[in-house]
């Protein structure tokens, strides 16, 4: 009697569990069958491609609050709701994918079925030339060298790159876009060119280089171009953010009163590259080095050089824009430090003495 009466309780837990399972798929389907007008509007009529980028190991519910939370949704519940209905949920996997606002909830659910290949991501840093980017985006890429040099060096004066960024018309025919592809991490799709890159690091220093900051190149008499070239020249001289400003006062001095720029990374850029060294920037400069034939070479051409030398970055914008006012009109590497701050001097004999100190040489940041 016992061994039967367990049996009847168990044999009604498992159909109570059973029943349960089904009323509750039932009223699932219900509440989706009553939604169905609301399934099949989608958050606005705005086309825009979007990229949302699943991450490993996200559950559908923070999948469906991020969806909502940008746009591309009005109801997360609902689709959580919805793909749980449809069995969609386990098919959802950590991927990119591109989505717009005006897909519906199926849509979107059927979408994230199927992850693209992951975009590559290529970090460009502050201060680099033109060669140098060209090899970095060659190795993090798979972006043609050779294409991407042409195509800043020379090509970009006859792509429509220069119909659809403004700025480019004050760089001369002549001239590269050297200090114009703003340095930032990027991400490209799979096999990218070279002009999926430079349009991106064009995008950027259009929004980078705000109206503000140009006015701020105007105040000082300078145009986009020149703000730019000096920022270069800062972005390689300065490793510490507070120096930055004060290294860009230092050459507008030096301009407003008709002295030599005197800049060892213009030196630089005008040596070019050192196989002995493995680096387009030599580190320790001396005086036979200043005596380079270039334009390029700022101890013996006054003024800014012909263009920029280097991507320079926001900091380094910012600084060229708005200097700090300084009485200083010489600096160098403080030879006492590791941390690349300068020693700052008002006159010439004390900077000889700073000179003097370090061993009568010029050693340069990194």
């Amino acid at each position: 009697m016992r061994h039967r009466t367990f049996f009847i309780l168990v044999s009604l837990f498992v159909t109570l569990l059973l029943l349960g399972c089904s009323l509750e798929s039932t009223y699932l389907g219900l509440y989706i069958e009553s939604q169905s007008e609301a399934l099949d509007q989608p958050a606005s009529d705005d086309t825009t491609p979007v990229t949302f980028i699943i991450e490993p190991g996200q559950s559908i519910e923070v999948i469906a609050n991020r969806l909502q939370r940008e746009g591309l949704i009005t109801d997360a519940e609902l689709f959580r709701r919805y793909v749980q209905y449809k069995g969609l949920d386990a098919g959802i996997q950590a991927g990119s994918y591109t989505l717009n606002a005006a897909m519906t909830i199926p849509e979107i659910a059927r979408t994230l079925q199927n992850a693209a290949a992951p975009d590559i991501q290529v970090t460009i840093p502050e201060g680099k030339r033109l060669e140098e980017v060209a090899v970095l985006v060659a190795a993090d890429a798979g972006i043609d060298p050779q294409a991407f040099l042409q195509l800043v060096q020379t090509g970009w004066a006859q792509s429509d790159l220069v119909t659809r960024f403004d700025f480019l018309a004050q760089i001369p025919v002549t001239g590269t876009l050297e200090g114009f592809l703003f340095p930032d991490t990027y991400r490209l799709p799979q096999s990218p060119t070279a002009n999926d890159l430079v349009e991106r690091m064009l995008e950027n220093f259009a929004r980078q280089v705000t109206p503000e900051i140009q006015q701020g190149f105007a105040d000082r008499g300078l145009s986009l171009f020149e703000g730019v070239t000096l920022a270069s020249i800062v972005e390689r001289e300065a490793v510490l953010d507070a120096e930055r400003p004060v290294i860009a006062g230092v050459y507008l001095n030096r301009l407003r009163d008709g002295w030599p720029l005197a800049a060892c990374p213009t030196v630089q850029y005008a040596l070019g590259y050192r196989p002995e060294e493995g680096t387009w920037w030599k580190r320790v400069i001396y005086f036979v080095d200043l005596e380079v034939a270039s334009p390029y070479n700022t101890y013996r051409t006054l003024g800014l050089p012909p263009g920029p030398i280097a991507s320079p970055g926001a900091a380094a914008i910012q600084a060229a824009a708005f200097p700090a006012e300084t009485p200083y009109y010489f600096f160098m590497v403080d030879c006492n430090k590791n941390d690349g701050s300068h020693l700052f001097a008002e006159t010439e004999a004390e900077h000889l003495a700073h000179f003097e100190m370090c061993g009568g040489a010029y050693t340069t940041n990194p």
